[in-house]
């Protein structure tokens, strides 16, 4: 290879790691910015954060704090937490843009609207855990606790710790919203034919025991939210392999219309 060819292979990664670092500059600024921003609002956020629990006991909140800075820390995991989801979609955008010069106009234009889709899809993952998981699995929880006592039997007292708490929160909160991703991601490759519907067919066995192996790893040792966690992943599994099934049939009718339009 010539110093000409060598350089003229150097010049076009250059612009890719120079585009890069643009993109990375816009997500860290992003995050910065909604950090600064959910820090200073983590107290409001904290109290909707136990609404959950309000629901699921039907009373008061009592939680305790075991160190000096818990608080402190519980504030900025509050503001973490909250520039992840704030600017997930910004960050989903910003891939996008990345990778987009790279793709054909039909791989483009099937991009677009899963830029829609994903964020829209966490919000129902992160709905899922905050209205209806969170207030039945608590209750459940808290009814273990006031069964105890009486007739000389040691007396337990529920006084969860708010680091506890809070990062119980957010771990369901961020993986259902993430697992919740799985039907953007299938009907995505199923649009630009990496998997097709044969496949996600005959493979859904699997998928099923995939999806139970996953949410045992991903939420707390308890079947209320394993299960919570995989029967809506199941669901939104045929929801994708129907809709590959679905653009599969669309693609095969655009063809043969073309087809017959070149006879």
């Amino acid at each position: 290879m010539t110093q000409q060819e060598i350089d003229a292979t150097e010049a076009p990664l250059l612009d890719h790691l120079i585009e890069l670092r643009r993109r990375l500059i816009y997500c860290v600024i992003g995050l910065v910015a909604a950090f600064i921003v959910s820090f200073a609002l983590s107290t409001y956020i904290f109290n909707l954060l136990i609404l959950p629990f309000k629901w699921g006991t039907g009373r008061s909140v009592d939680l305790i704090q075991t160190e000096l800075l818990g608080f402190f820390f519980v504030k900025l995991k509050i503001g973490f937490f909250g520039a992840i989801f704030v600017t997930f979609p910004l960050i989903a955008i910003q891939i996008y843009k990345f990778v987009a010069p790279g793709l054909y106009a039909n791989e483009r234009n099937a991009f677009r609207p899963y830029l829609i889709a994903t964020p829209i899809f966490f919000l129902l993952g992160a709905a899922l855990v905050y209205f209806g998981l969170l207030p039945v699995a608590i209750s459940f929880f808290y009814s273990l606790v006031e069964g105890t006592g009486g007739d000389g039997q040691a007396q337990v007292q529920l006084m969860p710790d708010v680091r506890s708490y809070l990062d119980f929160v957010m771990m369901l909160i961020l993986a259902f919203g993430l697992c919740f991703q799985l039907p953007v991601i299938l009907t995505l490759l199923g649009q630009i034919g990496v998997v097709s519907y044969e496949q996600l067919k005959s493979g859904r066995k699997f998928a099923i025991v995939g999806v139970f192996a996953i949410a045992a790893i991903l939420t707390p040792p308890d079947p209320i939210s394993q299960i919570a966690m995989a029967v809506p992943l199941i669901g939104l599994y045929e929801i994708a392999v129907q809709a590959v099934r679905f653009f599969e049939k669309r693609r095969a009718a655009a063809e043969a219309a073309k087809d017959a339009a070149t006879l």
